[in-house]
């Protein structure tokens, strides 16, 4: 009991820890198995790849897969508590990165469904310790939830302005130049409203083309309008964080979260959860 339980210990050691030189280690091989699956299944997708060459990689992806399962179970195995790894935002990664290669040997059919196993390049996040950057995702997430209002009301008044647009089209050019029906008009009012232009479909006649011209022109005039209303809310958003950040010995505030000495006294910050909360208090 004893033994199972030191060994426990030393593989949540090495699997999840980084301070030791063996956790280290089995990073970095970590990474260059990941890295090299995402390779070959990149390399798979080509279809001037021979039988032998195809077959090469598909043991490669077998030997990765039983590989990484292992490293699964390894996880499962030492975790304190491994049905809240399992249910995990990286638990479901990981199994997600495996589970394709086991349905293809069950059901031949799900060969397509293996390009789910792209998802093990974000297990890279976890290996490189770049979750602590998702304080700053947090930021962008909570700005593009406070102007989703805006962006929802302006992307209504262009679907509007393209049905229109798509019907005033069908009206003047019609079957005969390609606009065989309204969906099909609407779809011409959207690619060039957006600046993409395909160019599958164009309008013939001189109204038509003035039409057209009309309407790059209010795609020019309309495509930074979210750019701006998420702008203003992503500057907001960023200024209320810095604004939590507040020196305790000179009480001004404008500091980065992540920040360790003010800008102004070089008085050493708080700790993120003591700033946060000094910065609550200060503002209240």
């Amino acid at each position: 009991m004893q033994i199972t339980k030191k060994l426990k210990t030393q593989l949540y050691i090495v699997i999840f820890g980084t301070h030791t030189r063996a956790g280290r280690a089995f990073d970095v091989g970590l990474l260059l198995a990941i890295m090299s699956s995402i390779l070959i299944l990149v390399i798979d997708s080509l279809p001037t790849l021979s039988i032998t060459e195809k077959n090469v990689l598909k043991y490669a992806e077998f030997a990765f897969t039983f590989l990484f399962t292992l490293e699964y179970l390894l996880r499962l195995y030492c975790s304190p508590k491994p049905i809240v790894y399992a249910r995990s935002f990286f638990g479901i990664i990981d199994i997600l990165s495996i589970l394709p290669s086991y349905l293809a040997l069950i059901f031949p059919m799900a060969n397509y469904w293996g390009v789910i196993r792209i998802l093990r390049i974000l297990r890279i996040f976890r290996i490189l310790k770049l979750i602590r950057y998702l304080k700053d995702s947090n930021i962008l997430l909570m700005s593009l939830k406070k102007s989703r209002r805006k962006i929802l009301v302006f992307f209504s008044s262009v679907g509007v302005m393209v049905t229109i647009l798509g019907a005033l089209i069908f009206v003047v050019e019609g079957p005969e130049n390609g606009f065989t029906s309204l969906p099909k008009s609407i779809y011409w009012a959207i690619v060039t409203i957006t600046t993409v232009g395909y160019g599958d479909i164009a309008p013939q006649t001189p109204l038509g083309q003035t039409i057209a011209a009309v309407t790059m022109l209010l795609g020019y005039s309309i495509i930074t309008v979210p750019t701006g209303i998420y702008s203003v809310e992503l500057h907001n958003e960023i200024l209320l964080h810095r604004s939590l950040v507040t020196c305790p010995n000179c009480l001004r505030s404008g500091h980065e979260m992540d920040a360790m000495y003010c800008k102004y006294c070089g008085y050493k910050l708080p700790e993120p959860k003591e700033k946060t909360a000094s910065g609550k208090n200060i503002a209240s």
